[in-house]
């Protein structure tokens, strides 16, 4: 970690000597190397665990290192052998910690055993198992209802732990099922299964082999998902086109020298990782797409005047496809120059891109969080799949649509029924197989639980892993809804903000990390993990557990469950005794999961399948929808200066903060900085360097702001700017949220530079 705040450009590719670097110094920082280079060499190998980092899938590399540099921070975070326990929390009270960065916070250490917060003396102290559990039963028994209480999931939970905590919440009587697919990914859930029918990416990691372009929106694989540049990388070297669609010029996306390429690190050499690269304004993404597709429809009208082959797969299209002429409409009514002004992108850069697409046989179009996380990004993702669709890019080798999941099993927790608004087939399969009848109404999402929170209409929040206080939106919301609670439950591993906003009482429940050994009467255990790509895999820790005292995921959910509802509607005890009989009731329950076990024998897992990948679309109309949206009209509406997008620093993953350097944007020692543009300097009269406040603009009448922060002059469209979270969530309005998906607008924050004093 560097001592000194700089910002120095950094020449550099993405990966090389620089990648070995980093990782080398925190296997140091880990303060158990030796132990930990074991660990890594068993990450992401049959027979080792799944990388507690980013959900990409994983390719045929047989026996090969497969990790990368983040992936390597993630594993040496975890396994540290830096310990918070009684004595840690009797030196320190949560007024003195609360003070600390989040940083500081983490950096402390593997949490080992359970603790209650007393708030007498603002200390935790430590508690049994038993009794923490207990505690718990009696605050969810005195409630007036099930749904006064929130239960919150995070990505980096198993399989098996999430089935069974959805199965104890809906048993429990409520569909109060929040997680972090509400705060990423939602948008892509619900545009999809409009469109084609199925919430999840169309692809597998075999069709990046054969596709002959890549559109990539929205994203930044060099630091939120580096094992994707290996895959982009290969794909570029033989030949295919690489699109790069991205707001923030991102080394990762320029070029890339792979750390396990002896030839190339020596010869300093590198991959130029795109064949175009193109940066739209913030939020303009929909826009430009439209243009590319108003460019095809020219092309396919003047194709038809001259008697050419079409452009559009007009066989496809008349037998999978509903909406075509609705929607062309819609784009006939889109004039360019709309186009052009919200897109920010010239005319003839977009038609170049329509060439591209226009050209290539196979295409896939993957997106991230700078799609997902805007007011407009469920139609967004849709105009991507209208654009997918009109030459039949969605059900054929090679091709389709690839959201790119954010932790390690954000997928796969959605899929074991995390979800706060199940289909009634799913709650069919469960009242059938358990003999009750599960809620039908509605949950709350993230938002939804932070307003009834801070209503007092909920009064118990259980969150099963993550750091909800610091990865939500609207801080100063957030945690005023938090410390309203009766009981606020944290399972975690490591010290975070979320263990230090406290209701009225507070626990704190230590679990075992993605690497370490789980035994279960006796024998060891695997769980199973979900990646992007729809393949499951297992995971099986190598380390001996951080503390005695640890409990699994799965564990503690048996426990807390006992303590509320007995042996009812299953003996919860039992079934973790081995993890193989949850399987069994994941096989009898969710679709695709037949002879579960038998299945995991695969060593690198099983493909759960996708219907619209089959070209058969879960649709009412049994067929694939073009949506006909207008462009929206609330980017220009905004009365700030700048539109702030919220990022990671290459040293973080999440809410997890590894380090203050981001190496790839040249910033050392740091967080408190924010990127604009050299015009947007000079139009309001700032020079790099400079401190300044940010002040949101939301027009709501509530001042938030976020202080001290250093700009930092980058290649981002005038208009624009970037900074990274959660130093920038108290700016984002908690009712600010995305249409249909309600998903807060972290990717769009109206703000005003103001000059900081002394």
């Amino acid at each position: 970690m560097s001592q000194k705040f700089r910002i120095e450009p950094y020449a550099g590719p993405a990966g090389g000597w620089g990648a070995l670097k980093s990782t080398t110094r925190h296997l140091l920082n880990s303060e158990q190397a030796l132990s930990n280079l074991k660990t890594l060499a068993n990450t992401n190998q049959p027979g080792g665990f799944d990388c507690p980092g980013c959900a990409w899938g994983e390719g045929k590399h047989s026996g090969r290192v497969s990790f990368c540099e983040n992936g390597a921070k993630a594993v040496n975070w975890e396994a540290t052998a830096r310990r918070v326990d009684a004595v840690f929390f009797a030196e320190h009270s949560v007024a003195s910690l609360y003070a600390q960065s989040d940083h500081w916070l983490e950096a402390q250490g593997r949490l080992a055993e359970p603790m209650v917060y007393d708030a007498q003396t603002d200390h935790y102290r430590p508690i049994s198992w038993d009794g923490a559990f207990a505690l718990i039963a009696r605050h969810l028994k005195a409630l007036d209802s099930p749904d006064q209480a929130e239960f919150y999931t995070s990505g980096r939970t198993s399989n098996e732990a999430a089935y069974l905590y959805q199965l104890f919440v809906r048993a429990y009587g409520t569909n109060n099922l929040p997680d972090c697919s509400n705060m990423c990914h939602e948008a892509s859930g619900v545009a999809l299964r409009r469109s084609v029918g199925v919430g999840k990416g169309t692809v597998t990691m075999d069709d990046f082999e054969r596709a002959d372009a890549i559109f990539v929106f929205g994203q930044n694989p060099g630091t939120n998902h580096p094992r994707m540049l290996d895959t982009l990388r290969d794909a570029v070297r033989r030949g295919a086109q690489v699109v790069a669609v991205n707001p923030l010029k991102e080394r990762g996306l320029e070029r890339f020298t792979h750390p396990q390429h002896p030839l190339e690190m020596l010869a300093g050499g590198g991959t130029t990782m795109h064949t175009r690269y193109v940066q739209p304004r913030l939020g303009g993404d929909m826009a430009l797409v439209r243009g590319m597709v108003k460019s095809l429809l020219a092309a396919e009208r003047a194709a038809q005047e001259r008697g050419e082959p079409p452009v559009f797969d007009h066989a496809f299209l008349a037998e999978h496809a509903a909406g075509l002429a609705d929607y062309l409409a819609e784009v006939d009514a889109t004039g360019w120059d709309a186009i052009e002004t919200q897109s920010g992108v010239a005319r003839a850069t977009i038609e170049g891109l329509a060439e591209v697409y226009r050209r290539a046989e196979r295409v896939i179009a993957t997106w991230a969080m700078g799609i997902t996380q805007h007011k407009h990004s469920v139609a967004t993702i849709q105009e991507i799949a209208n654009l997918m669709l009109l030459r039949g890019n969605v059900g054929k080798e090679g091709a389709g649509l690839c959201p790119v999941r954010g932790h390690s099993n954000v997928q796969g927790d959605r899929t074991m029924g995390v979800n706060e608004r199940p289909a009634d087939a799913f709650l069919d399969a469960l009242g059938q197989r358990f003999g009750f009848a599960p809620p039908r109404r509605h949950g709350h999402a993230v938002v939804e639980a932070i307003e009834a929170m801070r209503a007092g209409q909920s009064r118990v929040f259980f969150a099963l892993g993550g750091n909800f206080a610091a990865a939500t939106p609207d801080t100063a919301a957030t945690e005023a809804a938090l410390r309203n609670c009766d009981l606020t439950v944290q399972v975690s591993t490591k010290l975070n903000r979320s263990h230090l906003v406290v209701g009225k009482a507070a626990l704190i429940l230590p679990c075992l990390g993605r690497t370490e050994i789980d035994i279960q009467a006796g024998a060891p255990q695997r769980i199973t993990v979900e990646d992007s790509m729809s393949m499951v895999h297992a995971s099986a820790g190598v380390l001996e557990p951080a503390s005695a005292q640890l409990k699994s995921e799965p564990s503690i959910v048996a426990g807390l469950a006992e303590a509320v509802l007995g042996k009812w509607p299953v003996d919860w005890a039992w079934l973790v005794e081995d993890y193989d009989r949850i399987r069994e009731l994941v096989a009898d329950t969710v679709p695709g999961f037949e002879d579960f076990n038998a299945r995991l024998a695969s060593p690198r897992g099983f493909y759960l399948g996708n219907s619209a990948r089959e070209r058969r679309w879960q649709t009412d109309s049994g067929r694939a929808h073009f949506a006909a949206a207008p462009l929206p009209d609330h980017l220009e509406s905004h009365e700030g200066e700048l539109a702030l997008q919220t990022l990671r620093s290459h040293d973080q993953y999440n809410t997890t903060v590894y380090g203050l350097d981001d190496r790839y944007r040249g910033v050392f020692g740091g967080r408190r900085v924010v990127f604009v543009s050299a015009a947007d300097l000079a139009r309001l009269g700032f020079k790099a360097g400079e401190t300044v406040n940010l002040v949101a603009e939301w027009g709501d009448g509530v001042t938030r702001r976020a202080d001290g922060f250093t700009l930092v002059e980058y290649d981002i469209p005038a208009g624009c700017a970037a900074a990274y979270y959660p130093e920038t969530n108290p700016l984002v309005a908690l009712a600010s949220v995305g249409d249909d998906s309600r998903t807060p607008t972290s990717k769009f924050v109206p703000i005003r530079l103001e000059r900081s004093g002394p």
